[in-house]
């Protein structure tokens, strides 16, 4: 027991008083009041109490008015372009322009309402994923509502007394995984102790897309392109913080697997589910969290360590991006097969089992139906002794992978030598306040599910924050939302 209080109380600071955080949520009771969609950090009180607004990275926050005592958003469901990759930019469907969708806050105890217009050439509906609402706000097609025609509306209301990490998504279940989820923060009446300095939200979603081609299989059942709030490594934007400061992750899962988050340079403890706070008899020291299918998982964490920490899915497949086989003498092989005959085209064999050596190659390699026999791989890394050029993105950095000379005669040569390291590094490509100071080549480690909790020193963590406030300062404010009102304070 007292090793387990230590951890506690130096891993949370419990029993720890922090200065409060620049970083606060508000709180508006007053009617019109209204978010501030500019500044999300400036501060609100509600008597005594403060509250640190949830930062969803690469994924904006959804405006809102006033209509009297009533907070009211806007959601359109609508297909989306979206650059999930630089240069890999494909068809999803999600909301008012992004897959995800935006990120929704609201306080414990508001009244909402939410309009929700269907852009999509078919029928939709919206699920409140953990509400306790009236069964008629509940957004069930067929048992709730009738599904929203496309070009239909449909007003959902209701007041909201619970609080945690919750979200909202299209109860079609191929909708779902085409993109149609977003964040939605409940925060409690009185803050949350330990109170964290810095609060972040990332949606896990996976998407199964063959090359060359921009829309989601959303039937299949294998996946290519993994991602953290739309983002494949390393596209994705680093979670900053400052040394010392502590640190809620509010993780959030709606595809087909599961993924088992792991965070490096730091114990953590699990404090809530997507049923709200757990109580604090439950917390146990961790580094290491299974975010379930349709569950959501807070972590919390004094971040005490400096450096820059990755935080990724630890599914092995989940850290890479439209991967394919480079596995074995076919990767290095002069030239390429004519085709299949038309039985084995289909998945048909001639000849031995399904796992035999001649065939068991070509099993769960494709992404569409029927088998995939394996391939020769063009230009491959080792028939040259240059840094390739890449056609789709030239500006990747391209380095001569590190090799032994006899490599090739090493049984299940090549691993990772051509999907991670100097070949896959593009630190320009993915250049941006957020990614200051990082080792040269880190961008050809980081792929699929994986990004960095950044810890820094004062005078760095200022640094990047002055460089992200002039970036914010050249981009113009937009204000797209028909109907919507936006005041500041």
């Amino acid at each position: 027991m007292k090793n387990r209080r230590d951890f506690l109380r130096n891993t949370l600071g419990l029993g720890a008083g922090l200065a409060a955080s620049p970083h606060l949520f508000a709180a508006s009771q007053e009617s019109g009041a209204g978010m501030d969609m500019k500044h999300m950090d400036h501060v609100a009180e509600r008597g005594n109490s403060r509250m640190v607004s949830v930062e969803t990275p690469d994924v904006a926050q959804l405006p809102w008015r006033m209509d009297g005592s009533v907070k009211e958003f806007h959601l359109i469901a609508e297909p989306v372009k979206q650059e999930i990759f630089p240069g890999r930019t494909v068809d999803l469907w999600g909301y008012n322009g992004s897959a995800p969708g935006p990120t929704i806050q609201v306080n414990q105890g508001d009244r909402v309402r939410i309009i929700v217009d269907n852009h999509l050439p078919e029928a939709t509906s919206m699920h409140w994923h953990g509400f306790e609402v009236p069964s008629e706000m509940d957004g069930a097609p067929g048992s709730s509502q009738d599904p929203i025609p496309p070009g239909g509306r449909f007003v959902y209301e209701f007041t909201l007394h619970q609080e945690g990490t919750y979200f909202y998504h299209s109860h079609m279940a191929m909708q779902e995984m085409m993109g149609m989820i977003g964040t939605f923060i409940m925060h409690p009446k009185e803050p949350y102790k330990p109170r964290a300095d810095k609060d972040f939200a990332i949606i896990m979603q996976e998407y199964a897309i063959l090359p060359n081609i921009k829309v989601p299989n959303s039937m299949n059942m294998e996946f290519n392109w993994l991602t953290f709030n739309g983002k494949s490594g390393p596209a994705n934007t680093p979670l900053i913080v400052r040394h010392g400061e502590r640190v809620r992750i509010r993780l959030i899962n709606l595809g087909m697997d599961h993924h088992p988050i792991h965070l490096h340079g730091h114990q953590f403890v699990v404090t809530g589910t997507e049923g709200g706070r757990q109580p604090q008899s439950t917390w146990g020291p961790g580094n290491t969290v299974l975010v379930g299918v349709a569950q959501s998982r807070d972590v919390e964490f004094v971040a005490s360590n400096p450096g820059d920490w990755m935080l990724h899915c630890h599914l092995p497949h989940h850290m890479m991006n439209q991967m394919s086989s480079m596995v074995g003498p076919m990767s290095r092989r002069n030239g390429m097969p004519a085709g299949l005959d038309m039985e084995r085209g289909m998945g048909m064999l001639r000849q031995g089992s399904a796992t035999s050596e001649e065939n068991g190659p070509s099993l769960g390699r494709g992404l569409g139906v029927g088998s995939t026999a394996e391939q020769a791989m063009s230009n491959s890394p080792l028939k040259t002794g240059d840094p390739m050029p890449h056609q789709d993105m030239p500006d990747m950095q391209m380095g001569k992978p590190d090799v032994d000379k006899d490599a090739n005669s090493v049984p299940g040569f090549p691993q990772d030598a051509f999907m991670e390291g100097p070949m896959m590094a593009m630190d320009q490509m993915v250049d941006k306040p957020e990614n200051f100071g990082l080792r040269p080549g880190w961008s050809g480690f980081m792929a699929g599910m994986m990004t960095f909790v950044r810890v820094l020193p004062p005078d760095k963590y200022d640094q990047i924050m002055e460089l992200r406030k002039k970036q914010e300062g050249n981009k113009p404010m937009k204000m797209d939302m028909p109907g919507m009102e936006h005041k500041h304070e």
